[in-house]
């Protein structure tokens, strides 16, 4: 029996609750197909677009009205954790139903400690939420001086937060002790919340987002996985992408991955976050692997017909 970590994409989750039930529906027997052969899974999944939108229907409402306040970025992530959460229990619970099978499901709403002192809190690059003129932004500044706002693609100013590396989980022993009692567990959502100690010792929010794949691979890395999966938009991992060149990789080693990010092959806002990952995960423990593969073809992933393998 192995014990693997599957992450879900957040944009591969459709753009509206309906459709994300619909695909959820969809994946939920090539989830629990690994359970039928043995396996313990843990799910992850992004939040992109969907903190997005629970962020800006609040940006909005509090706009508009006074008894409707600001939530803040912890929270919303939070909340996203909670309804996508809601989701794939649901649908996993049906395909359980479906096949007569025991198990539960279940979502750990779960914080992600990082180090205040990281270097990514000095340099907010993450955009988040709604967009605003230079105007506004500037008033938004002049507000609150612990806001950078910055020019977005020609698009308008948005609100800029750090991107901090995760260190370990607050409810790493529950997740483990939902794992032994079979459970299907869901973790990690959207990165997780990103929390630091106080001087107190406590636990507290930062308005920071956490990169979802190296989330992931600090998880299946702390449950002790045999397996990450990264499932994605695409089939393979490539070099020389969308090139005459282009070559779909199949297998390659860390030491052949590390190559490839030094030479520039995957691109920092999509591909190389996965690729980092999987090598970080790969090479935390002798005989772990990660796969990066389209969730479309996961069940081909699963064994080994498709997806790039890194060892």
């Amino acid at each position: 029996m192995s014990r693997i970590v599957i992450a879900l994409g957040g944009n591969a989750l459709g753009n509206s609750p309906e459709e994300q039930q619909r695909m959820i529906e969809n994946a939920a027997p090539s989830l629990v197909s690994l359970i039928e052969q043995g396996h313990e899974i843990i799910i992850s999944h992004g939040n992109g677009p969907q903190v997005g939108m629970i962020n800006l229907a609040f940006d909005i409402a509090s706009a508009k009205s006074e008894k409707v306040p600001k939530m803040e970025l912890p929270e919303c992530t939070a909340m996203s954790q909670g309804y996508i959460g809601y989701h794939l229990q649901k649908g996993i619970k049906k395909e359980l139903h479906r096949q007569g099978m025991p198990w539960q499901a279940a979502t750990v709403i779960t914080q992600m400690i990082v180090d205040k002192n990281d270097p990514a809190f000095l340099n907010p690059s993450k955009p988040i939420g709604s967009f605003y003129t230079e105007n506004e932004a500037k008033k938004i500044m002049e507000e609150d001086k612990s806001i950078v706002m910055k020019e977005d693609s020609g698009r308008g100013y948005r609100q800029m937060v750090a991107s901090p590396k995760p260190i370990d989980i607050v409810e790493r022993e529950s997740i483990i002790k939902l794992l032994d009692s079979e459970f299907i567990v869901i973790a990690c959502g959207g990165g997780g919340i990103p929390v630091i100690l106080d001087e107190n010792g406590d636990y507290k929010g930062v308005a920071a987002v956490i990169d979802k794949d190296y989330a992931t691979a600090k998880l299946a890395e702390l449950v002790d996985a045999d397996y990450l999966f990264i499932l994605t938009a695409v089939d393979y991992v490539a070099i020389n992408y969308c090139t005459p060149e282009q070559q779909n990789l199949t297998e390659i080693t860390v030491k052949e991955a590390k190559n490839y990010c030094e030479e520039g092959q995957f691109a920092a806002g999509s591909m190389r976050p996965k690729v980092e990952a999987a090598i970080a995960f790969a090479e935390s423990k002798k005989g772990r692997t990660a796969v990066i593969a389209s969730l479309e073809k996961a069940p081909l992933a699963m064994m080994g017909k498709s997806g790039t393998k890194i060892v």
